[in-house]
């Protein structure tokens, strides 16, 4: 269901919010999320015979390159410099697990850009087995991504360590 908006709001009030008086902590965000894939395409995974590339290794790259860029994609997110971002995939029988982990020293939580790494990681595992998953008519009746959350963030303020 859409919902439609008889009165928008004007970009006036949109803000980002002021963190100039926050304390720096250390912070560190954990996403994870599923893609569910015909276990075909996860044995022509396994057996590293997928046409465009290793999709594992495509993921990890993307995601950490997408962790990096979350402040460009998303309007009112923080520019944070961070401190490591880890993508790691996880082959079962019919899906990939992706988990994303995300540091940094700031005034700021890191939960967007672990969420991010996660997303773009799943999508290159797609974009890179799709033609695996297409049914007759071209469709992709069993691949889905789902359960991109938030396992995982911890705050700590720097002077405790």
């Amino acid at each position: 269901m859409f919902i439609s908006y008889t009165k928008c709001l004007s970009c006036s009030q949109m803000k980002m919010v002021d963190i100039s008086k926050k304390i720096v902590s250390h912070r560190v965000a954990e996403a994870s999320g599923t893609i569910t894939l015909k276990p075909t395409t996860v044995e022509i995974i396994r057996k590293r015979k997928v046409e465009k590339g290793d999709p594992l290794s495509a993921a990890q790259i993307a995601g950490l390159l997408a962790a990096k860029k979350t402040w460009e994609m998303i309007p009112m997110c923080h520019n944070i410099p961070l401190g490591s971002v880890e993508v790691r995939c996880e082959l079962r029988e019919d899906s990939v697990v992706v988990v994303s982990r995300v540091k940094a020293v700031y005034k700021t939580g890191v939960e967007m850009e672990a969420l991010v790494a996660c997303s773009i990681a799943l999508l290159t595992i797609w974009d890179m087995v799709k033609q695996y998953e297409k049914d007759e008519l071209g469709q992709y009746p069993e691949t889905k991504i789902e359960d991109v959350r938030i396992v995982m963030k911890q705050k700590e303020r720097v002077d405790q360590k």
